[in-house]
Protein backbone atom coordinates (compact mmCIF):
# COMPACT_ATOMS: atom_id res chain seq x y z
CA UNK A 1 0.00 0.00 0.00
CA UNK A 2 1.54 3.34 -1.03
CA UNK A 3 1.55 6.33 1.54
CA UNK A 4 -1.26 8.52 1.59
CA UNK A 5 -1.16 12.35 0.81
CA UNK A 6 -3.20 15.23 2.74
CA UNK A 7 -4.54 18.33 1.60
CA UNK A 8 -6.47 20.94 3.92
CA UNK A 9 -7.33 24.55 2.98
CA UNK A 10 -8.77 26.96 5.00
CA UNK A 11 -10.48 24.00 7.13
CA UNK A 12 -13.41 25.66 9.35
CA UNK A 13 -15.67 23.58 11.97
CA UNK A 14 -18.52 25.06 14.15
CA UNK A 15 -20.70 22.98 16.83
CA UNK A 16 -23.96 24.39 17.09
CA UNK A 17 -25.09 26.71 20.26
CA UNK A 18 -25.81 29.31 21.67
CA UNK A 19 -23.49 31.05 20.70
CA UNK A 20 -22.07 28.50 18.29
CA UNK A 21 -18.49 27.10 19.26
CA UNK A 22 -15.65 27.74 16.33
CA UNK A 23 -13.59 24.68 17.36
CA UNK A 24 -11.31 25.67 14.09
CA UNK A 25 -10.59 28.20 12.08
CA UNK A 26 -8.72 28.39 8.60
CA UNK A 27 -6.44 25.53 8.70
CA UNK A 28 -4.35 24.73 5.53
CA UNK A 29 -1.97 22.23 5.36
CA UNK A 30 -0.23 19.88 3.26
CA UNK A 31 0.94 16.05 4.21
CA UNK A 32 3.35 14.52 1.73
CA UNK A 33 3.21 10.35 1.33
CA UNK A 34 5.17 8.74 4.01
CA UNK A 35 5.50 11.86 6.29
CA UNK A 36 5.24 11.95 9.82
CA UNK A 37 3.70 14.58 11.34
CA UNK A 38 3.29 15.72 14.66
CA UNK A 39 -0.23 18.13 15.70
CA UNK A 40 0.88 19.83 18.84
CA UNK A 41 -1.40 22.23 21.11
CA UNK A 42 -2.90 22.71 24.45
CA UNK A 43 -5.70 21.39 25.48
CA UNK A 44 -9.07 22.16 23.61
CA UNK A 45 -7.10 23.73 20.60
CA UNK A 46 -9.15 21.88 18.18
CA UNK A 47 -6.02 19.22 17.52
CA UNK A 48 -7.93 15.99 18.00
CA UNK A 49 -10.63 18.08 16.25
CA UNK A 50 -8.87 18.33 13.13
CA UNK A 51 -7.94 14.49 13.37
CA UNK A 52 -11.50 13.58 13.47
CA UNK A 53 -12.31 15.47 10.55
CA UNK A 54 -9.46 13.61 8.72
CA UNK A 55 -10.78 10.22 9.73
CA UNK A 56 -14.42 10.77 8.73
CA UNK A 57 -15.46 10.64 11.91
CA UNK A 58 -17.23 14.04 11.90
CA UNK A 59 -17.88 16.46 9.16
CA UNK A 60 -16.31 19.87 8.35
CA UNK A 61 -18.13 23.20 8.50
CA UNK A 62 -16.18 25.02 5.53
CA UNK A 63 -13.27 24.32 3.92
CA UNK A 64 -11.57 21.90 1.52
CA UNK A 65 -10.25 18.21 3.42
CA UNK A 66 -9.01 15.60 1.00
CA UNK A 67 -6.74 12.52 0.79
CA UNK A 68 -5.31 11.24 -2.17
CA UNK A 69 -7.10 14.17 -3.68
CA UNK A 70 -10.79 13.11 -3.02
CA UNK A 71 -12.98 14.43 -0.71
CA UNK A 72 -13.06 13.54 2.85
CA UNK A 73 -16.91 12.97 3.54
CA UNK A 74 -16.34 9.72 5.61
CA UNK A 75 -14.36 7.39 6.89
CA UNK A 76 -11.38 6.94 4.00
CA UNK A 77 -10.26 3.27 2.78
CA UNK A 78 -6.68 2.24 4.51
CA UNK A 79 -6.79 4.70 6.95
CA UNK A 80 -5.89 3.36 10.65
CA UNK A 81 -6.59 5.14 14.00
CA UNK A 82 -4.84 4.66 17.60
CA UNK A 83 -6.58 6.72 20.09
CA UNK A 84 -5.00 7.35 24.03
CA UNK A 85 -7.26 4.34 25.40
CA UNK A 86 -5.92 1.21 23.33
CA UNK A 87 -9.68 -0.09 23.45
CA UNK A 88 -8.91 -3.55 23.32
CA UNK A 89 -11.78 -5.92 23.94
CA UNK A 90 -10.88 -8.01 27.31
CA UNK A 91 -12.81 -10.96 26.42
CA UNK A 92 -10.82 -11.48 23.06
CA UNK A 93 -7.04 -12.70 22.86
CA UNK A 94 -4.42 -10.10 21.97
CA UNK A 95 -4.45 -11.79 18.41
CA UNK A 96 -8.05 -11.57 17.49
CA UNK A 97 -8.60 -7.83 18.99
CA UNK A 98 -5.28 -7.30 16.23
CA UNK A 99 -7.60 -9.16 13.49
CA UNK A 100 -10.74 -7.00 14.72
CA UNK A 101 -10.81 -4.48 11.65
CA UNK A 102 -10.37 -7.42 9.18
CA UNK A 103 -13.53 -9.20 10.53
CA UNK A 104 -15.65 -5.82 10.59
CA UNK A 105 -14.70 -5.18 6.83
CA UNK A 106 -15.87 -8.69 6.08
CA UNK A 107 -12.68 -10.40 4.88
CA UNK A 108 -11.11 -12.94 4.75
CA UNK A 109 -9.16 -13.68 7.85
CA UNK A 110 -6.86 -16.27 6.42
CA UNK A 111 -5.34 -14.01 4.26
CA UNK A 112 -4.24 -11.96 7.09
CA UNK A 113 -2.36 -14.51 9.04
CA UNK A 114 1.02 -13.51 7.57
CA UNK A 115 0.39 -9.93 8.18
CA UNK A 116 -0.22 -10.94 11.77
CA UNK A 117 2.75 -12.97 12.46
CA UNK A 118 4.78 -9.97 10.92
CA UNK A 119 3.17 -6.99 13.42
CA UNK A 120 3.53 -9.37 16.42
CA UNK A 121 7.37 -10.18 15.29
CA UNK A 122 8.16 -6.08 14.55
CA UNK A 123 6.70 -5.01 18.25
CA UNK A 124 7.62 -8.09 20.13
CA UNK A 125 4.14 -9.75 20.80
CA UNK A 126 5.13 -12.92 19.29
CA UNK A 127 4.85 -14.89 22.19
CA UNK A 128 1.57 -12.87 23.65
CA UNK A 129 -0.38 -13.37 20.26
CA UNK A 130 -2.91 -15.88 22.53
CA UNK A 131 -2.70 -13.96 25.99
CA UNK A 132 -5.25 -11.29 26.87
CA UNK A 133 -5.08 -7.93 27.50
CA UNK A 134 -6.00 -7.38 31.04
CA UNK A 135 -1.75 -9.86 30.57
CA UNK A 136 -0.41 -7.22 29.31
CA UNK A 137 1.31 -4.00 30.27
CA UNK A 138 0.26 -0.48 29.39
CA UNK A 139 2.70 -0.51 26.63
CA UNK A 140 2.28 -3.95 25.65
CA UNK A 141 -1.59 -3.14 25.30
CA UNK A 142 -0.64 -0.25 22.63
CA UNK A 143 1.28 -1.90 21.09
CA UNK A 144 -1.29 -4.65 20.26
CA UNK A 145 -3.52 -1.49 19.73
CA UNK A 146 -0.98 0.02 17.33
CA UNK A 147 -0.88 -3.76 15.06
CA UNK A 148 -4.61 -3.65 14.85
CA UNK A 149 -4.56 -0.40 13.20
CA UNK A 150 -1.44 -1.72 10.72
CA UNK A 151 -3.02 -5.27 10.01
CA UNK A 152 -5.07 -3.75 6.91
CA UNK A 153 -1.80 -1.89 5.68
CA UNK A 154 -3.50 1.41 6.07
CA UNK A 155 -1.86 4.44 3.65
CA UNK A 156 -2.46 6.80 6.52
CA UNK A 157 -2.16 6.41 10.45
CA UNK A 158 -3.95 8.69 12.96
CA UNK A 159 -2.77 8.85 16.20
CA UNK A 160 -4.40 10.72 18.57
CA UNK A 161 -2.26 10.85 22.08
CA UNK A 162 -1.71 7.40 22.16
CA UNK A 163 0.59 7.15 24.83
CA UNK A 164 -1.14 9.94 26.85
CA UNK A 165 -2.09 7.54 29.44
CA UNK A 166 1.50 5.49 30.26
CA UNK A 167 3.94 6.59 32.37
CA UNK A 168 6.80 9.16 31.38
CA UNK A 169 9.45 6.18 31.12
CA UNK A 170 7.14 3.76 29.20
CA UNK A 171 6.11 6.48 26.89
CA UNK A 172 9.79 7.16 26.42
CA UNK A 173 10.05 3.59 25.29
CA UNK A 174 6.71 3.68 23.19
CA UNK A 175 8.07 6.79 21.38
CA UNK A 176 11.26 4.94 20.42
CA UNK A 177 9.29 1.81 19.32
CA UNK A 178 6.93 3.87 16.94
CA UNK A 179 9.99 5.56 15.05
CA UNK A 180 11.30 2.09 14.58
CA UNK A 181 8.04 0.57 13.83
CA UNK A 182 7.22 3.61 11.32
CA UNK A 183 10.21 3.35 9.60
CA UNK A 184 9.42 -0.23 8.57
CA UNK A 185 5.98 0.74 7.36
CA UNK A 186 6.33 4.42 6.29
CA UNK A 187 2.84 5.04 6.43
CA UNK A 188 1.90 8.73 6.27
CA UNK A 189 1.33 9.69 10.19
CA UNK A 190 -0.69 12.49 11.79
CA UNK A 191 0.25 12.52 15.75
CA UNK A 192 -1.71 14.06 17.47
CA UNK A 193 0.00 15.31 21.21
CA UNK A 194 0.82 17.62 23.80
CA UNK A 195 3.80 17.08 24.30
CA UNK A 196 6.50 18.85 23.45
CA UNK A 197 9.63 16.46 23.34
CA UNK A 198 7.31 13.96 22.00
CA UNK A 199 6.55 15.80 19.28
CA UNK A 200 9.38 16.72 18.39
CA UNK A 201 11.61 13.43 18.44
CA UNK A 202 8.97 11.75 16.46
CA UNK A 203 7.69 14.26 13.71
CA UNK A 204 9.51 15.77 10.57
CA UNK A 205 7.19 18.26 10.66
CA UNK A 206 5.54 19.78 13.84
CA UNK A 207 2.39 21.56 13.00
CA UNK A 208 2.16 24.30 16.14
CA UNK A 209 -2.04 25.01 16.90
CA UNK A 210 -2.98 28.16 18.74
CA UNK A 211 -5.62 28.06 21.47
CA UNK A 212 -9.41 27.64 20.87
CA UNK A 213 -10.42 28.16 17.62
CA UNK A 214 -7.48 26.12 16.46
CA UNK A 215 -5.37 27.72 14.00
CA UNK A 216 -1.91 27.01 12.57
CA UNK A 217 0.55 29.36 14.25
CA UNK A 218 3.59 27.82 13.07
CA UNK A 219 5.07 24.77 11.21
CA UNK A 220 8.35 23.86 12.41
CA UNK A 221 10.89 21.73 10.07
CA UNK A 222 12.40 18.97 12.25
CA UNK A 223 16.05 18.39 10.62
CA UNK A 224 17.69 15.92 12.61
CA UNK A 225 18.57 12.79 11.46
CA UNK A 226 17.41 9.05 11.51
CA UNK A 227 17.05 6.67 13.00
CA UNK A 228 16.83 9.14 16.61
CA UNK A 229 17.63 7.41 20.12
CA UNK A 230 16.06 8.81 22.57
CA UNK A 231 19.43 10.72 24.52
CA UNK A 232 18.97 13.15 21.14
CA UNK A 233 16.43 14.83 23.43
CA UNK A 234 20.27 16.09 25.85
CA UNK A 235 21.51 17.74 21.94
CA UNK A 236 21.92 21.37 21.76
CA UNK A 237 20.16 20.96 18.50
CA UNK A 238 17.26 19.65 19.76
CA UNK A 239 16.76 21.60 22.85
CA UNK A 240 16.93 24.41 20.27
CA UNK A 241 13.57 22.62 18.69
CA UNK A 242 11.72 22.33 22.30
CA UNK A 243 12.98 25.97 23.16
CA UNK A 244 11.80 27.55 20.20
CA UNK A 245 8.14 25.83 20.72
CA UNK A 246 8.10 26.84 24.11
CA UNK A 247 9.09 30.52 23.34
CA UNK A 248 6.15 30.31 21.08
CA UNK A 249 3.50 29.32 23.27
CA UNK A 250 4.68 31.45 25.56
CA UNK A 251 4.08 34.45 23.22
CA UNK A 252 0.52 32.68 23.28
CA UNK A 253 0.50 33.08 26.72
CA UNK A 254 0.53 29.47 27.29
CA UNK A 255 3.37 29.32 29.91
CA UNK A 256 3.30 31.61 32.81
CA UNK A 257 7.17 31.18 34.09
CA UNK A 258 6.26 33.86 37.30
CA UNK A 259 5.81 31.86 40.49
CA UNK A 260 4.59 35.53 41.99
CA UNK A 261 5.29 36.81 45.20
CA UNK A 262 6.12 34.55 47.98
CA UNK A 263 3.44 35.14 51.05
CA UNK A 264 5.88 35.60 54.04
CA UNK A 265 3.78 33.72 56.51
CA UNK A 266 3.72 30.33 54.76
CA UNK A 267 7.71 30.92 54.26
CA UNK A 268 8.07 31.58 57.71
Amino acid sequence: MSAATLHAAEVRKRYPGEPPLLALDGISLDVKPGEFVSILGPSGCGKSTFLRCIAGLEPISSGSLQADGRPISGPPDHVGMVFQRDALLEWRSIARNILLPVEFAGKPVAQYRQALRELLALTGLSDFADRYPKQLSGGMRQRAAICRALIDQPSLLLMDEPFGALDALTRDQMNAELQRIWMKTRNTVVFVTHGIAEAVFLADRVVVFSPRPGRIAEIIEIDLPRPRRLAVRETPEFGRYTGRIRRLFGEMGLLNEDPGPIDESIAA
